[in-house]
């Protein structure tokens, strides 16, 4: 990465720092970089603080995995949710795209990535034992396989259903109205309530 060799160490390391996020380019690097140098310092502050505060407070909650500050989170303990549906997706950030739609009531289990052989994950790096044991008194009825629609996606939610179905639960995909290769965070509202309510048996 290109950084001015004149410029000061701590701002070649925060520049650095910067390009390892997902989607920091090295031009946006050196931008975040130089608007921190020029905001106040209690931005600066909290800025560095609410990032210590998401490592030392945030975990995963005990039953469906999501990121939490409190455990159960808020979705598993609420009783107004149907407990008898359970939604499985990759990351967190599906859960909130799928909340903003509001048309789904039941509760969630967040996997944590994807089956990928050219990436070395396989079923045990992901949360499916824990799927699995949640499955085990026979409250839950129905899952939900919401992984996205490309081929890791595909292959995770092929595993899972094969994995479920001698549990005598339900499995459902979400419909085709997700573009095939999109990711479920970026999809729009009307998009998934139409995936949710057109799900499908796996067969």
């Amino acid at each position: 990465m290109d950084v001015t060799p004149s410029a000061a160490a701590p701002v070649v390391r925060l520049i650095e720092e910067f390009h390892k996020l997902p989607g920091v380019g090295p031009k946006s690097a050196q931008r975040l970089t130089y608007y921190l140098l020029r905001a106040p310092q209690d931005e600066a502050k909290a800025l560095a603080q609410a990032i210590l505060e998401v490592k030392e407070k945030i975990t995963f909650c005990s039953i469906c995995q999501n990121v939490t500050d409190r455990d159960p989170c808020l979705i598993c303990a609420n009783e107004e949710r149907d407990a008898a549906l359970v939604c499985v997706v990759e990351e967190p950030l599906d859960i909130l795209a799928l909340e903003r739609t509001g048309s789904y009531n039941g509760l969630y289990h967040v996997l944590h990535g994807v089956i990928s052989p050219m990436d070395g994950v396989g079923p045990e790096h992901l949360k499916v034992e824990e799927l699995l044991a949640r499955l085990k008194d026979g409250s839950v009825q129905e899952v939900i396989l919401a992984t996205n629609p490309n081929l890791e996606g595909e292959a995770t939610a092929m595993y899972l259903g094969r994995l479920l179905r001698p549990l005598g639960v339900r499995v459902t995909r979400l419909a085709r109205g997700l573009p095939s290769g999109a990711d479920l965070e970026y999809a729009d509202d009307l998009t998934l309530t139409r995936a949710l309510e057109g799900r499908q048996e796996m067969g």
